[in-house]
């Protein structure tokens, strides 16, 4: 059977096609010899531009392929051996950290407000100042306090002589008494007089110890050793005694404390070290938990847990000696609630990730191969993995080159960051 390609008047039906004898008005006679050498032309441009169709598309394919393949070539190091920067993994201990924000929360905070009416006369603290405690701070006008004072001791003065007197004139009755010149009652009623006199005295004594109170309000020092804050009063202001206005705040600065928070499911591990009477470490570090701004310790544990968030509070103590630590300051608190000794410790930059699964490349005879490990605790740059041995080469570079099998060679020099890519192969 042979299959013949339509072309040119082959489209035509067979009444269609123009009558190889026929003449029309503008033609001449055409022969079937000359019809058929124009058809075979047609057929062999076509079949030529099939032929050339097919061979820039065999030519695209082909340059994509090797394309593809020169890449995945360069990716996986095939055109030479891969360079690497090696890491050995040792033995050592790693801490077990709890991490959570903490705010930095004075032992003592004192707002000075007035006891006294009266007018402020000066003022002798610098704003941002270090006191200490019994400092002098701010004095009120207290003349008309000294006066009340001076009056009561007059008055004390005055019924301690009559308690004097009344106390010779008992010794005098009771003589009496004794030679039968006078009644019983009269020494009766001149000793329930001198417990009158007494009673007197005594009241005249507190009417004393409260003037002078109040004469020790007018001269305010500081209650605490602490730093005090900017100044709200000037002299010349006038205050009124139980008022609101506050007058001076100190913060107790050295030492200090930060508040944190730890989650309830943690709380049993802390509780177990503290019934040990262990004293447990706390690092405060900056926003960018980069920087230790200092260590304390773990002085107390809140008596219940909040609800709302499932949280426990905790509070540690720092001696603050160099006042790096600021009162209502943010810090990130790191607490060390226990340590892991003998454990394999590796870079976490060199730990690989694929999906659920951890590994790294370990070195052998200049070539990598695969090893999943098993993580576990970090501390900062370092982590603590199983499935690997102390002293085994680990690779800490290039692993966008590497693959199982890859061949290595060792580089003392740091690698660039571009060719330090943490991707799975």
């Amino acid at each position: 059977m042979r299959f013949i390609l339509p072309f040119g008047d082959d489209f035509l039906a067979p009444e269609e096609r123009p009558n190889p004898g026929y003449i029309g008005p503008d033609h001449q006679l055409s022969s079937p010899t000359s019809v058929a050498p124009s058809r075979r032309k047609r057929k062999l441009v076509w079949v030529g531009l099939l032929l050339l169709f097919a061979l820039l598309l065999y030519l695209v394919v082909r340059h994509h392929d090797e394309s593809k393949q020169g890449a995945a070539e360069s990716r996986h190091g095939a055109t030479g051996p891969v360079v690497i920067s090696p890491i050995t993994a040792k033995t050592g201990d790693i801490g077990i950290y709890l991490e959570s924000i903490g705010t930095v929360t004075p032992v003592f905070t004192s707002s000075i407000t007035a006891q006294i009416s009266g007018q402020i006369l000066s003022v002798h603290y610098r704003e941002g100042q270090l006191v200490q405690k019994g400092q002098p701070l701010i004095d009120i006008d207290d003349r008309p306090y000294r006066a009340q004072l001076l009056q009561a001791q007059g008055t004390l003065q005055h019924d301690i002589n009559v308690l004097g007197q009344a106390n010779m004139d008992l010794e005098r009755y009771k003589a009496a008494w004794a030679g039968n010149a006078i009644p019983r009652q009269t020494l009766e009623d001149q000793e329930k007089a001198v417990l009158q006199d007494e009673g007197t005295v005594k009241t005249d004594q507190g009417s004393v110890q409260y003037d002078e109170v109040q004469v020790s309000f007018c001269h305010i020092t500081a209650p605490i050793t602490g730093r005090v804050g900017l100044r709200l009063v000037d002299p010349g202001n006038i205050v009124q005694a139980g008022g609101t206005t506050v007058l001076a705040v100190i913060t107790q600065v050295q030492p200090i404390t930060v508040i944190f928070t730890i989650p309830e499911d943690s709380l049993g591990q802390v509780l177990a070290q503290l019934r040990k009477n262990l004293k447990l470490t706390v690092d405060a570090y900056d926003r960018t938990a980069e920087t230790k701004i200092a260590t304390g310790t773990l002085i107390s544990t809140d008596n219940q847990i909040d609800t709302t968030t499932g949280t426990v509070k905790l509070r540690a103590q720092f001696d603050n000696k160099n006042q790096s630590l600021f009162p209502n300051e943010f810090v990130n608190a790191r607490l060390l609630v226990t340590t892991q000794h003998g454990v394999v410790l590796i870079p976490t930059s060199a730990i690989q990730h694929n999906g659920d699964t951890s590994f790294v490349y370990v070195i052998q005879n200049n070539t990598a191969q695969i090893r999943q490990i098993k993580t576990g605790a970090t501390d900062g740059s370092v982590t603590a993995v199983q499935g690997i041995n102390a002293g085994d080469v680990v690779a800490d570079s290039s692993f966008d080159k590497l693959q199982n099998g890859s061949k290595v060679t060792i580089s003392n020099k740091p690698i660039p960051s571009g060719e330090n890519e943490t991707t799975a192969p």
